[in-house]
């Protein structure tokens, strides 16, 4: 909650401006820690202006945030305060909402918060992971370090997703596009050369009715194809919203034709980078696996995820817990066999992590490489069936005249 407030500070001068606290006691408490006299501590009941006008953004794009991570580390190794170098962030940092978080932060570490629980209120700018590693970099003495290792792995989970989301992207494009110039087609160009082609009595060959019978079903049902499409939209939208719908669409994901194998790619890879860059800040293994569960962004992944904790606590290994469940391949049971072994967990997660970050290159290259040609020959085929349907009986009566 904000609060108004009115202090002199040390030099005797009146200050005011406003302060995020949970109770008027703990406003007061923070301001006078600081130094000051309190005048007056007033609650604030109006919203703050900027979060009023950035409430209806998701979050902070993961591009800021690494930029952010990156200055905070040189900052911090610089040797410049946690106070003074938030300060200099939240007045240079170009996205709004971002410099918002960052503004509130410095109140709340000017109040005696820690960087780790003011970060933990502004959910839209840090996850749970970032708030975990940077708790861990406090009570390590590691600031520094953890923000450089948040940075470097932002910017290889900023890598990944980008390249996976663009290589699906423009095949995404290009068949609704296809669709979208077919229903045309049907519904406005078809119609009327089909009614010139009738009016001939010629005999039609086969192609050409078909086109002609698929063009007439759209013209006379189009509206309840588009009513159906509109209900099943509404119906994946309210499974979206559901836990158990959730972890359907999840499994769906990871068994697609031809991007399952990259969506399970991309969750290993996420798996063991954020597995060896908590183990790497010192975050306890029990706690790196909720963590994981919580950031990995697939429910299925997630599940299993929450069953190795149950299984961990209950005294069993990692390994033997993963080895349970088929999305887990068997080159990743064994490896993290091998690092619990020896005692190199870490190695062979950050070894795993590299290793499935090329096959997410590969699959992404092989996959653009397959999509293109096989829309190009879709497309040519559509098109070339279309022209020749309509076309070929207009040559005909042309050259009977």
């Amino acid at each position: 909650m904000n609060f108004n407030y009115k202090v002199i500070d040390q030099a005797g001068r009146e200050v005011s401006g406003q302060i995020d606290a949970v109770s008027s006691d703990s406003a007061i408490s923070s301001l006078q820690r600081r130094g000051f006299i309190v005048v007056s501590v007033i609650a604030d009941t109006q919203k703050n202006i900027l979060q009023k006008s950035f409430s209806f953004f998701d979050k902070v794009p993961m591009k800021d945030v690494v930029v952010m991570s990156r200055q905070l580390s040189a900052l911090f190794e610089a040797q410049v305060s946690a106070l003074k170098a938030f300060t200099l962030l939240a007045a240079n940092t170009q996205n709004k909402m971002l410099s918002y978080a960052l503004t509130a932060i410095t109140q709340d570490i000017q109040g005696g918060i820690s960087i780790s629980a003011a970060m933990e209120k502004q959910p839209n700018a840090f996850s749970h992971f970032y708030i975990a590693m940077v708790r861990s970099g406090e009570e390590s003495g590691k600031l520094t370090e953890t923000f450089r290792y948040l940075a470097d792995y932002l910017e290889r989970e900023f890598e990944l997703e980008s390249k996976t989301k663009n290589a699906l992207i423009y095949p995404a494009f290009v068949i609704v596009t296809f669709i979208v110039v077919i229903v045309l087609m049907m519904t406005a160009v078809i119609p009327k050369l089909s009614a010139i082609l009738i009016e001939t009595g010629q005999q039609l060959p086969i192609y050409t009715r078909v086109v002609i019978a698929i063009s007439d079903f759209f013209v006379n049902y189009g509206i309840f194809m588009l009513i159906i499409v509109i209900a099943l939209g509404a119906y994946f939208t309210y499974l979206a919203g559901t836990d158990s719908g959730k972890h359907r669409i999840d499994g769906w994901k990871i068994n697609l034709p031809l991007v399952g194998g990259l969506y399970r790619k991309l969750y290993l890879s996420r798996m063991a980078d954020n597995m060896n860059t908590m183990l790497s800040a010192g975050i306890p293994v029990l706690r790196a696996l909720e963590i994981t569960g919580e950031v990995v962004d697939n429910r299925v992944y997630k599940q299993i995820l929450d069953d190795a904790v149950a299984d961990v606590r209950g005294g069993q290994t990692i390994s033997n817990s993963l080895e349970k469940h088929e999305p887990i391949p068997a080159i990743m049971v064994a490896m993290v066999r091998v690092g619990e072994e020896t005692g190199s967990l870490g190695q062979i997660l950050a070894t795993l992590a590299r290793f499935y970050k090329r096959e997410v290159d590969n699959a992404v290259d092989t996959l653009i490489g397959l999509i293109e040609p096989v829309l190009i020959v879709g497309l040519g085929v559509g098109v070339g069936f279309l022209l020749t349907a309509i076309l070929i009986p207009i040559y005909n009566i042309a050259g009977a005249l």
